[in-house]
């Protein structure tokens, strides 16, 4: 997930907007994966919003119980009771558990899902999942009414959805699916369409190319040998903000960002095409061509277009922040 600035931290018990009448088509839903951070987050708020949720987790929870929320230990790639009494009944089927999951959960699951029941997962690549969870809703006798959606959360779940994108790939259109982008736009979040293909080349540029490039930086300083508290002690606000994305990330769940860097093949091209400019400003330093260095800066800025003033003018406010005593 893309690493956010100064934004408050969520504590999940904001009261939700208005979701309109839609919103009633779900009162019933399943969370998997409900103790980890993206789960907690839906846990949290469905439960707000005033569904029922069960949430469930194939070991015990260690996060506080979300008050009213049923919580249920249970593997969901072999669904036995209590499970199978949970997804039966389900309106909402939520898998926010890392994509390995979601493909070995959704044929069980698709199996056992109401025939107007909702599907969803919140997978970081899109390409595997929508095509086994299409494969997998086609083979259900009578499953041409179960409704699916893949969402992809672009925040943190500790920052909170208000006016925050959530990349929305609708494998199966319908009131249900509906209902749940209205709850999610009641929650403040901004609702993004996109195609599964599109969304796999997008996030390889704004997810794999930036964690790649974060990871990379830690490694490069661990390689210098240099002392993180020396460092901070006199680092610009550049310098502070790549250490502050070092330490985001490093602290996050490896599994979120081994999926976006092994989930598609465009992962691996972007990691190639950040190796590739790496390259390009290791030959400008080494010939010492100063004139094709302000050649190659001026490309990019020219790249940036119409948004480089904007985008400056991010950098310049999130910089008065950056490096300061807390």
């Amino acid at each position: 997930m893309p690493t956010e600035g100064d934004a408050p931290m969520s504590t999940g018990s904001e009261p939700p907007r208005d979701p309109g009448p839609a919103a009633g088509r779900l009162a019933r839903a399943v969370v998997v994966g409900g103790g980890g951070a993206v789960g907690h987050m839906f846990t949290e708020r469905l439960a707000a919003s005033g569904l029922a949720v069960t949430s469930v987790d194939i070991a015990p929870a260690d996060r506080p119980p979300v008050a009213g929320v049923h919580r249920i230990t249970g593997d969901v790639t072999s669904p036995a009771p209590p499970v199978r009494d949970a997804v039966v009944t389900a309106d909402l089927v939520v898998l926010a558990v890392p994509e390995k999951v979601v493909l070995a959960a959704v044929r069980p699951l698709a199996a056992l899902l109401r025939k107007d029941a909702v599907l969803a997962d919140t997978t970081s690549v899109k390409g595997a999942v929508v095509a086994r969870t299409r494969d997998a809703l086609a083979e259900v006798p009578g499953g041409g009414g179960i409704e699916a959606v893949s969402l992809n959360p672009m925040y943190a779940p500790s920052l909170g959805p208000d006016g925050r994108p959530v990349a929305v790939v609708r494998l199966k259109d319908g009131p249900g699916v509906r209902a749940l982008l209205g709850l999610m736009e009641s929650w403040g979040a901004r609702i993004v369409p996109v195609g599964a293909r599109e969304h796999d080349r997008l996030m390889a540029a704004a997810q794999a190319a930036t964690h790649a490039a974060v990871l990379a930086f830690g490694l490069s300083l661990k390689q210098l040998g240099v002392g993180i508290t020396e460092l901070s002690a006199l680092a610009p606000p550049p310098h502070t903000a790549m250490l502050a994305l070092l330490a985001r990330i490093t602290s996050a769940a490896p599994e979120v960002y081994w999926d976006v860097q092994t989930g598609s093949a465009d992962a691996g091209r972007a990691r190639a095409a950040l190796k590739d400019g790496v390259g390009t400003l290791i030959e400008l330093a080494d010939t010492g061509d100063e004139a094709a260095f302000a050649a190659t800066l001026a490309e990019l800025r020219a790249y940036l277009g119409a948004d480089a003033p904007r985008l400056a003018d991010l950098c310049a406010r999130m910089f008065r922040h950056t490096g300061r005593p807390a």
